[in-house]
C-alpha cells in the first residue's frame, strides 16, 4: 500500500486574503482540517473546519475585503469560479443583479496521494466507474488520483471543467501525474470537450467531474461505447437517487415503463406496466462514497439496477477503513445454495424428493430475494419460495408477520417449493409442469391475500396459525409498523380494516408523532404509516 501523504498549497491560499482574516486562520492552527472561508459582504467572516466553524472577525467583510480577495486570483469563468495558479484551491464568486461580486467561497484543494487504495483494484480492471456521492465527501480528491494511478500505465485525459482536478494555470498541478488535462472553456461545453479529446487525442482513459446535463450523459454514452474506459463523478448518494434523476439515469441503463405479457406478469406476480432498464449502462461499476473512510460498491451495475426495479434487496460490497487504516472489505455473502427438498411440513400438493436434471428457465440465483424479517423463529430452516401469480410484496409482508425465513427465488432451479393460485394451477402452465416434473412441492392457494399465504407458510413449516382477536391484531401490527418506521422505513401500509379500526390505528399514529393517511375503497380500505 502506498503511503499517504497530503498536499494542500494552504500558504497559498493564506497570502490571498485580508491580513485579518490570514492572522485568525494562522492563530487558529487548524490547517489540516480546514475545508473552506465564507466571506460575505456586511457578514462576518467564517472558517468552516471538518468537525466545526469558526468565526474569524468581528468586523463585517466589506467590499474592499472582496476586492483585495479578487485581484490576487485568478479571472472568474462563466461558472462562477477561480482560483490561484499551480494550485488545487477553489474560489467560487456570490454576484448580485448588476454582476458585482458580493461574497465569495474560498475551498481547500488537498492532492491526498494513496487515497484510491481502497478501489485501486477497481480503478486498474479496465472497467468505467462512476463515483456517486454528496457534495465534500471527497470526489474529486479521488479522481484526482485515480487520474495519477492510471496515467502511470495508460494515455489519460482529464476534462477539467473548473479546473478542479488539474488546478489553475495553464500547467496541470503535479497531483495528476502523467496525465494530460484539457480546460473547458465554459461549462456547457463540456460534451464537446469529451467528445473533442475522444477524436483528437486517441486516450484510453477519460476522467471527467461532475456528470450533471444531459449533454454531458449522452457524451458519456459516445465515449463508452467506442471502447474507451470511463471514470467520473456525479452529484448523489445511493443508485436509487441516480435512477430518480431523469437527466442522469442514462448513465446507468435509464428507465422506462413496458407492457408484460399475461404469463410474464403471472409469473413475476406483477402488474402488467412495470418499469425496466432502457439500455445497458454507460459505467459498469458504481461507487457510493458514504463518507471519506467507507464506500459501497456496485461491481454490476445492470444487475443492481434491475434488483432496484424488480424490487428486490440490494446488498452491495462494502469497503472501509478500520481504526488501524487498514482497508476492509465485507463481500454480501452469496444466497447459499440449499438442496432440492420437500417443505417442512408437507404441502397441499405432496411430492417426493428427486433430484433431477432439468434445466433453469429463469435468472440464476443470484438474483434471489430474502424478506426482511424482524424477530424470527428459531430453529426453521430457509425455504425458497418460486412464487407463480402470487403477490410478492404480500408474500414478504406474511413472512414479516410470521416471522418465519422465506427466499423468493428466480428460477425453479434454486426452489424448494412452488406457490401458486388455484385458478392457475387448473391451467397447468409449464412452470407448474416443470415442478411437478422436478418433484417440487407445489402449494396451492384459494385467493392471493395476507390470510391465505400465512395460512400456506403455517403450513410449509409446520406451525399453527393462531387465531386472534381481529383489534389485538390490528393493534400488534400497528405497533409493529410504527416500531419500523421510527427505526427508518419511509412508509409501512397495514391490512384492510373496518372505521374503528382505522380511527384507533391513526390515533396510535399520531401518538408516536407520525403521520398516517386511510387508502383505498371499502372493504379494502386500510392505514399507511409515514415519517413525520
Amino acid at each position: 500500500m502506498q503511503q499517504r501523504k497530503i498536499t494542500d498549497d494552504l500558504e497559498a491560499l493564506l497570502l490571498v486574503l485580508p491580513p485579518t482574516i490570514e492572522q485568525a486562520l494562522r492563530i487558529a492552527n487548524q490547517g489540516d482540517n480546514l475545508l473552506e472561508v465564507i466571506m460575505d459582504l456586511g457578514r462576518r467572516p467564517e472558517a468552516r473546519f471538518v468537525a466545526h466553524e469558526l468565526v474569524l472577525s468581528e468586523q463585517e467583510v466589506t467590499q474592499d475585503d472582496l476586492n483585495y480577495v479578487t485581484t490576487r486570483i485568478g479571472l472568474f469563468t462563466g461558472d462562477n469560479r477561480a482560483g490561484i495558479e499551480r494550485t488545487l484551491h477553489r474560489i467560487s464568486g456570490i454576484r448580485n443583479r448588476q454582476g458585482r461580486i458580493i461574497g465569495l467561497t474560498l475551498r481547500v484543494g488537498r492532492a491526498i496521494y494513496g487515497v484510491i487504495d481502497i478501489i485501486e483494484d477497481i480503478i486498474n480492471s479496465d472497467h468505467s466507474i462512476l463515483l456517486l456521492g454528496r457534495p465534500g465527501v471527497g470526489k474529486t480528491t479521488l479522481l484526482r488520483e485515480a487520474a495519477r494511478v492510471l496515467g502511470e500505465k495508460k494515455r489519460v485525459v482529464v476534462v477539467d471543467t473548473s479546473n478542479e482536478i488539474g488546478g489553475d494555470g495553464d500547467i496541470p498541478h503535479p497531483a495528476i501525474g502523467k496525465a494530460r488535462r484539457m480546460q473547458v472553456a465554459a461549462p456547457e461545453q463540456q460534451h464537446e470537450v469529451m467528445i473533442e479529446a475522444v477524436e483528437n487525442h486517441m486516450p484510453e482513459v477519460i476522467v471527467i467531474d461532475e456528470i450533471g446535463r444531459e449533454q454531458e450523459a449522452a457524451a458519456a454514452r459516445t465515449i463508452a461505447e467506442r471502447g474507451v474506459q470511463l471514470v467520473g463523478t456525479a452529484h448523489g448518494i445511493t443508485l436509487d437517487n441516480l435512477l430518480m434523476n431523469p437527466t442522469l439515469s442514462d448513465l446507468v441503463g435509464g428507465i422506462e415503463s413496458v407492457t408484460l405479457s399475461d404469463e410474464e406478469a403471472r409469473r413475476r406476480g406483477t402488474q402488467k406496466s412495470v418499469l425496466e432498464r432502457r439500455a445497458p449502462p454507460t459505467f459498469d461499476v458504481l461507487i457510493e462514497i458514504q463518507d471519506r473512510q467507507r464506500m459501497a460498491v456496485h461491481h454490476n451495475v445492470a444487475a443492481s439496477v434491475d434488483a432496484v426495479l424488480r424490487g428486490r434487496s440490494l446488498r452491495p460490497e462494502i469497503r472501509y477503513r478500520d481504526e488501524a487504516g487498514q482497508v476492509r472489505i465485507e463481500t454480501p455473502p452469496p444466497p447459499a445454495a440449499e438442496p432440492r427438498a420437500t417443505a417442512p411440513g408437507g404441502g397441499r400438493l405432496p411430492f417426493e424428493k428427486q433430484h433431477g436434471n432439468g434445466h433453469s428457465i429463469e435468472t440464476p440465483v443470484e438474483a434471489a430475494f430474502t424478506a426482511p424479517i424482524a424477530g424470527i423463529r428459531q430453529n426453521l430452516q430457509m425455504v425458497r419460495l418460486y412464487p407463480y401469480g402470487v403477490g410478492r410484496g404480500r408474500l414478504v409482508q406474511a413472512a414479516q408477520n410470521m416471522g418465519v425465513p422465506v427466499t423468493i427465488v428466480e428460477g425453479l432451479d434454486q426452489a424448494t417449493a412452488v406457490v401458486t393460485l388455484k385458478n392457475y394451477y387448473r391451467k397447468h402452465p409449464q412452470p407448474i409442469a416443470d415442478a411437478e416434473r422436478r418433484r417440487i412441492p407445489v402449494y396451492v392457494l384459494r385467493a392471493n391475500t395476507i390470510n391465505q399465504i400465512e395460512a400456506c407458510l403455517g403450513d410449509i413449516f409446520g406451525l399453527p396459525v393462531e387465531l386472534e382477536d381481529p383489534v389485538e391484531r390490528a393493534i400488534n401490527e400497528t405497533q409493529e409498523a410504527i416500531r419500523r418506521v421510527l427505526s427508518g422505513s419511509s412508509s409501512e401500509e397495514l391490512r384492510p380494516a373496518g372505521a374503528e379500526v382505522r380511527r384507533m390505528q391513526h390515533e396510535m399514529a399520531r401518538a408516536a408523532n407520525l403521520i398516517s393517511h386511510s387508502y383505498g375503497n371499502e372493504p379494502r380500505r386500510r392505514v399507511r404509516i409515514l415519517s413525520n
